[in-house]
């Protein structure tokens, strides 16, 4: 089997538009959750009851496409691109010849175009306007993000999205991980993207009973709930001798992929199901409790995840998670949703490389049903060799990554 390096992360989320300035922003113990202001407007039929997200708030498209790119986008394309070029310019990895036909692009998202989506509804329904965009079709579709990135770079490898709720950049980056491990490819672009953030996504969200409107905080004895953000992560994968012989800075190599299915019910997750994931992870990667330092926890803050996650971590682990150091970095930029977990894996890379371990803040007392070694409120100095990042979706699509620090 060959090993696979990082070369290369992107990262725009509410903690900052790039990934140092989020990786910076989130060992500050900085929260970038703050007043919605996107699906908040006058125009709308009802005031809604969510007032908080992880926004992105100083966002102008002008600022990385030209006005003649700018219709074929919808926000989560557009932050896909943004993130996917800072990923490729940070790897320094140049396309062209049998590289460009060997470079796969695998994208996440839980939703696609949501944007689109509501613009268009509010179009036709509200306005009663008999028509919409010409570029409706392409913006809307799950895939649009993929096929811009691999549109932009030349990448003519294997390219595809994959939706499977909050895990969909952790499948991504793992089936990226799988296909250049396995020959299939020799370099990959991969990560997630969403902005969910609409009128119509938020009313949903709502119906499900599921957020907080005070604030983000997992493992918390004191949480009432989740807290939606939006944003992109990408990154640059190799084969290793290759990266190597080319003089590439390697931030790490992926070691582990585990995934597995609750098969139980659409949104009450399983410690069994989770527990699978993490186990084929830690297995494949070879990997004793002891080697682990940091858990990048899935880390929701509902009652249901948390504890659930706690109790799958245990029975992985045993006595031996008390001495690996976990924190959910959703208590900082929200939940992304699809794009989630591949900011999560960035900072988890970027943990690793600057000996760094990001916090969970606002985690005022630790439910004793979530008895963890947390990284709690401020962030940790720690050279650690090993990490893990966790992804639990709802319909039970779980997702376990595992990453040793680069050289």
């Amino acid at each position: 089997m060959r090993r696979v390096a990082i070369t290369g992360i992107g990262t725009i989320c509410a903690l900052g538009p790039t990934a140092p300035a989020a990786f910076a922003a989130a060992c500050e113990g900085r929260c970038a959750i703050g007043p919605l202001t996107i699906a908040q407007r006058a125009e709308y039929p009802h005031e809604l009851r969510q007032k908080i997200a992880g926004e992105i708030t100083d966002f102008n498209p002008r600022d990385h496409f030209a006005d003649n790119e700018i219709p074929f986008y919808d926000r989560s394309a557009q932050l896909n691109l943004v993130a996917a070029r800072e990923a490729m310019a940070d790897s320094g990895l140049t396309l062209a010849g049998e590289l460009a036909e060997r470079c796969a692009v695998i994208t996440g998202t839980g939703i696609g175009g949501t944007e689109s989506i509501d613009n268009n509804a509010w179009r036709v329904y509200f306005e009663q306007k008999p028509r919409v965009h010409p570029f409706s079709v392409p913006r809307t579709m799950p895939s649009a993000g993929a096929s811009h990135v691999s549109m932009a770079f030349g990448a003519k490898g294997p390219a595809f999205t994959i939706s499977s709720a909050c895990s969909s950049a952790a499948h991504a980056i793992g089936e990226a991980y799988t296909m250049i491990r396995h020959g299939r490819a020799d370099a990959a672009l991969t990560g997630g993207t969403e902005g969910p953030l609409t009128y119509g996504s938020i009313v949903a969200w709502q119906a499900l009973r599921v957020m907080s409107n005070d604030g983000c905080r997992p493992f918390s004895k004191d949480r009432n709930g989740m807290v939606l953000g939006e944003g992109s992560g990408m990154v640059v994968l190799e084969e290793m001798a290759a990266a190597k012989a080319r003089g590439a800075r390697i931030y790490g190599e992926i070691v582990g992929y585990g995934l597995s299915a609750d098969a139980g019910d659409i949104v009450d997750p399983s410690a069994e199901g989770c527990a699978a994931a993490i186990r084929q992870c830690v297995r494949e990667a070879q990997l004793a409790p002891e080697d682990i330092g940091y858990i990048n926890a899935h880390g929701t803050a509902t009652r249901a995840n948390d504890e659930t996650e706690t109790r799958a971590l245990r029975q992985v682990f045993g006595a031996g998670l008390d001495g690996i150091w976990v924190s959910s970095t959703k208590s900082m930029h929200g939940h992304a949703l699809g794009g989630t977990a591949a900011i999560e894996f960035n900072l988890t890379v970027q943990a690793l490389h600057h000996g760094v371990l990001p916090p969970t803040v606002n985690l005022h007392e630790p439910d004793p049903e979530c008895d963890l070694r947390h990284v709690r409120n401020q962030a940790v100095e720690e050279k650690i060799e090993v990490a893990l990042t966790d992804s639990f979706a709802f319909g039970g699509l779980n997702a376990v990554l595992a990453v040793r620090r680069g050289a």
